[in-house]
């Protein structure tokens, strides 16, 4: 993620508007219990009045975004809506005293995590926007390693239930998440405008190498957090399996890309970056950074 000292968005615009009354709007679920006079336990025997109640809550929602946005910006809605219901569902998940209690805090943080990501970005820098933002699409590795997570929870609930009420293992794995999410989020404010999802392989006039704030601590610090944030999700969990490949997976992934990254920083700010990448540690565990060949 490439990043720049320009001047911030700062406002937000319609795009952003959009997304964020209909995360909320999604996340409005979370209400259901209330209307219906029901446990705040919904989701955990909903029966058929609490089903009725769901699909309803589907229905109505996106009829609402239809009638209120036009296409482009309904894609953008519909995505955030998911999102926000997929918040509110872990919330209803979360008051249950259910196995799936810790699903439901795994639920919230990754919707969080992925519409909190398009929603900074509004803020931070507009002109980058896109639906790519929510980063819902970034990868078929990424797809993959959640798609496996919610399988070994699944399989493990079934066989070994004890394995998933550990609590203080998945408060742990919680404070991870937050540790993360927080410090990835803290990197793209201090970046300003031209923190970008994609790496830039040219120097725009406003490039200048931000070196305050939490970049002050490390040189990479929303992939540190993003980092975390993976495996403390496998942690919440208590997902012994993913806990492993997560870390392994991402340890790579992100050693490639500061590779990759460090090379374009080299070359738009020479001896400056240089001399920042001695004093400041990548922030990952075992990865300096490029090497360079005197």
């Amino acid at each position: 993620a490439m990043r720049a000292a320009a001047g911030r968005g700062g406002r937000l615009g319609r795009e952003g508007r959009a997304s964020l009354c209909s995360f909320l709007l999604g996340a409005s679920v979370a209400a259901l219990p209330l209307v219906l006079g029901s446990s705040p336990a919904l989701l955990a025997g909903p029966g058929l009045r609490g089903r009725l109640a769901l699909a309803l809550h589907v229905a109505g929602v996106n009829a609402a975004l239809l009638l209120l946005y036009p296409r482009p910006l309904y894609k953008i809605a519909v995505r955030a809506c998911f999102l926000g219901f997929a918040f509110g569902c872990g919330l209803l998940l979360s008051a249950g005293r259910s196995a799936w209690r810790h699903f439901g805090w795994y639920m919230c943080s990754l919707s969080l995590f992925h519409y909190s990501e398009y929603l900074v970005t509004a803020i931070n820098n507009p002109r980058s926007l896109s639906l790519d933002s929510f980063l819902l699409n970034h990868s078929f590795e990424y797809n993959l390693a959640a798609l496996s997570s919610w399988v070994e929870f699944t399989l493990e609930k079934l066989f070994f239930p004890e394995l998933k009420q550990i609590t203080w293992l998945s408060t742990v794995g919680l404070l991870m998440v937050i540790f993360g999410d927080c410090l990835r989020k803290a990197a793209m404010l201090t970046a300003g405008s031209n923190f970008n999802h994609i790496v830039q392989n040219e120097k725009s006039d406003t490039h200048t190498l931000v070196t305050s704030g939490v970049y002050g601590w490390f040189r990479h610090p929303s992939y540190v957090g993003w980092f975390y944030w993976s495996i403390g999700t496998q942690v919440l969990l208590c997902n012994p399996i993913c806990v492993v490949g997560y870390a392994l997976a991402s340890w790579r992934f992100f050693r490639e890309r500061i590779e990759e990254e460090e090379i374009t920083l080299i070359h738009f700010f020479g001896e400056e970056y240089l001399e920042y990448k001695r004093k400041v540690p990548s922030g990952l565990p075992f990865i300096k950074g490029v090497k360079l060949e005197l």
